[in-house]
C-alpha cells in the first residue's frame, strides 16, 4: 500500500501518541510506583506483588490498556475490530519466520553454550509440565505490550520517521518504561543491571521493525517475536544474547537499509480500511 493511500485511512490521529505515551506511563508507573514508594501499605491492602500478582498484570499490559482505550474512542467498536484483524496478518519474506521461530532460539542456545551454559534451561524435578505452564502464562504478559508498541507506537511514528528511527524511539520508551521495575523487590529484574536491559530494548525494537512492515502492520509476528525473547525453555544466555542480538541487528539494518532508512513503504495505519466518518 503506498503512503499516499495510507494517510487517506488516518483514524488515530498523530497527536494520539502523546495521550498513548501518558496512559501507558500512568499504568504501569502507577501501580509499580505504589510498591516502591509504599510497599508495606500497598502489600497489606492488595498483597505482596509478583509475576502472578493481577497487578503485576495490569503494568505489563499498561501500553495495552492505552491502545484500547485510544482506538476505541477514535474507532469505536467497529474501529477495535478492524485493528485487532492485524492479528491474522502473518504474510511477509520467509525469512523473518525463521528468524522467529530458529533464529531467536538459537541466539539463545550460542550465547548460553559461550559461557559453558546448557543447550536448553534445565527442568524442574517435576519435569516439563511447570515450564508448559510458565510459557503459556508468558503469552499473555509481554506480547500483550504489542497492541500498544507495535499497534498504535510504531505505525504513527512511521508517518514522520523512518522505520529504524521510530524502531529506535519505540525502544528507548520501551526501556524507560520498564525502569521502575528495577526498583521492584519479588521480580527478575531486580537481579538485572538496566544499560544492557535499555540496550536490549532498542536493539530488539529495530530488529522487530521489518519485520512488522513486512507483514504490513502485522501484530501476531511482533507478539510471536516478544513471546519467544521470554520463553522459559530457552537458557540464560546474559550477556552473550545482547550483543548477539546486537549483531543480528546491524546485519538486518544494512541488508534491509533502503526499507529502514526510508518511508515509502512503511506502515503508518493503526485501524486498517477504517475512514473519518465511516
Amino acid at each position: 500500500m503506498s503512503h499516499d493511500k495510507q494517510i487517506s485511512s488516518y483514524t488515530v490521529p498523530s497527536r494520539a501518541l502523546f495521550f498513548f505515551a501518558l496512559l501507558t506511563f500512568a499504568i504501569t508507573w502507577g501501580v509499580v510506583g505504589s510498591y516502591i514508594l509504599f510497599p508495606v501499605w500497598t502489600a497489606s491492602r492488595l498483597g505482596a506483588i509478583s509475576g502472578g500478582h493481577p497487578l503485576y498484570f495490569v503494568a505489563t499490559w499498561g501500553p495495552a490498556i492505552a491502545a484500547f482505550v485510544l482506538v476505541l474512542s477514535h474507532g469505536g467498536i467497529r474501529g477495535l475490530r478492524r485493528f485487532l484483524s492485524r492479528l491474522f496478518l502473518w504474510r511477509c519474506d520467509a525469512i523473518w519466520w525463521l528468524l522467529i521461530l530458529i533464529g531467536i532460539p538459537l541466539v539463545y542456545i550460542a550465547g548460553s553454550l559461550a559461557k559453558g551454559g546448557p543447550v536448553l534451561a534445565p527442568l524442574p524435578p517435576e519435569g516439563a509440565r511447570p515450564v508448559l505452564a510458565l510459557m503459556l502464562m508468558m503469552l499473555f504478559l509481554g506480547p500483550i505490550e504489542e497492541f500498544g508498541w507495535r499497534g498504535v507506537a510504531q505505525p504513527i511514528l512511521q508517518r514522520r520517521f523512518a522505520p529504524f528511527w521510530a524502531g529506535a524511539i519505540i525502544g528507548a520508551m520501551w526501556g524507560i518504561w520498564h525502569l521502575p521495575a528495577f526498583y521492584l523487590a519479588g521480580v527478575v529484574y531486580t537481579d538485572w543491571n538496566f544499560l544492557p536491559f535499555f540496550v536490549g530494548n532498542v536493539t530488539l525494537a529495530i530488529l522487530v521493525t521489518p519485520i512488522f512492515n513486512s507483514a504490513r502492520g502485522s501484530l501476531l509476528l511482533p507478539m510471536l517475536f516478544h513471546w519467544q525473547l521470554i520463553n522459559p525453555f530457552w537458557p540464560d544466555a546474559q550477556p552473550w544474547d545482547t550483543w548477539i542480538l546486537l549483531a543480528v541487528t546491524l546485519i538486518v539494518v544494512w541488508y534491509k537499509r533502503e526499507t529502514m532508512f526510508s518511508r515509502s513503504d512503511s506502515v503508518t495505519v493503526v485501524i486498517p480500511g477504517h475512514v473519518p466518518g465511516q
